[in-house]
């Protein structure tokens, strides 16, 4: 039956979790099974309820076959009669980023902007089981903490765009019926990414070397680790709920930029490396290294009691950590004084 009325349902169900909104509602688009899908999915429910809904298609050229992905996705929003909206960007991988890190935050940078240009505040995403479960195995190979480990949000805000991932517990071969389904009626059918079996992508050598692997030995692994990552999201909820009581018994000033040394030192050990990590993270600073916050926390606990210690002063992406009259500070390359 197409449309398929559980897939319809997920994304309301979705959409209630976020903050609400009564404009006009998106869809990323690349042309491939989940993201065509959700939009045809999404353009019935939109329907429905007398919403706009607006597609949205981000041009990497990172294929020769770009042109047409671009092609198919306007040729899709024309059956379902909606508008389409697309851009092209170049990627270019500095910093020490891949090309999958600098796509990835091209696409996002282009989705806001598209987005703003028609007042959408509300995105949909066609991630599935499948990347989510995924994204939680590399997080796991890299080192990522609980708050990693939490992979992507069904919900979550980046800048003024809130994104929403409604079909995290759907398996990339439900769509796939879907999507012959759809190609059967309609004649329409979704882009194949030939980058997919280029396994020097880290996500697609994940694809091609373990996950058959796994999917011979644990048949329902995907599901395990996608509860794992719904469970560490819980946790990451209840360690920011204690980062940010923490936080405020250190005596913060009013910015958050500083807070008082000798009420750091009268946490625990765990306790005083996790709300340093909350500090960073709120001033939208990265997470240092294992290595680096173990360096921080050992100058911080061997300073002067009072803190009165102005040669600490440590360097952190574009900041200086240090200490001055009792009080650890955080400010940009240049600037003095807490």
């Amino acid at each position: 039956m197409f449309p398929d009325p559980g897939l319809v349902d997920l994304i309301p169900k979705a959409l209630a979790q976020a903050p609400s909104s009564k404009g006009p509602l998106g869809v990323a688009v690349s042309g491939g099974v989940d993201s065509s899908m959700l939009a045809v999915h999404a353009c019935y429910w939109a329907r429905a309820h007398g919403i706009t809904l607006h597609l949205f298609h981000v041009h990497h050229g990172l294929q020769d076959a770009a042109d047409q992905w671009q092609h198919r996705v306007h040729d899709l929003a024309h059956q379902l009669q909606v508008p389409c909206h697309s851009v092209r960007i170049s990627i270019e991988s500095k910093g020490g980023k891949g090309v999958e890190a600098a796509a990835r935050e091209g696409r996002y940078r282009a989705l806001a902007q598209l987005a703003g240009k028609v007042q959408v505040s509300h995105l949909l995403l066609g991630h599935h089981q499948n990347d989510q479960a995924e994204t939680v195995l590399l997080r796991l190979l890299r080192g990522a903490g609980p708050h990693g480990l939490a992979a992507m949000s069904p919900v979550s805000v980046r800048g003024d765009l809130c994104l929403i991932r409604p079909w995290l517990d759907v398996s990339r071969k439900t769509l796939e019926v879907v999507a012959d389904e759809y190609a059967a009626q309609t004649g329409w059918y979704p882009v194949a990414d030939p980058s997919n079996q280029q396994d020097h992508y880290t996500r697609n050598a994940l694809r091609g070397r373990l996950v058959p692997e796994l999917d011979d030995r644990w048949p329902a692994w995907r599901a395990n680790v996608v509860r794992h990552a719904r469970q560490s999201a819980q946790a990451r909820e209840i360690l920011q709920e204690v980062a940010l009581n923490d936080f405020d018994t250190l005596e913060p000033s009013a910015d958050k930029t500083s807070f008082a040394l000798a009420r750091w030192r009268t946490l625990s050990p765990a306790r005083q490396s996790h709300v340093l990590r909350y500090w960073l993270h709120f001033h939208g600073l990265p997470m240092p290294s294992e290595a680096r916050l173990h360096e921080l926390i050992k100058q911080l606990r061997n300073l002067h009691a009072l803190g009165h210690d102005r040669h600490m002063r440590l360097r952190h992406a574009s900041h200086i950590i240090s200490c001055e009259k009792g009080r650890v500070c955080l400010q940009g390359v240049g600037k003095t004084g807490c």
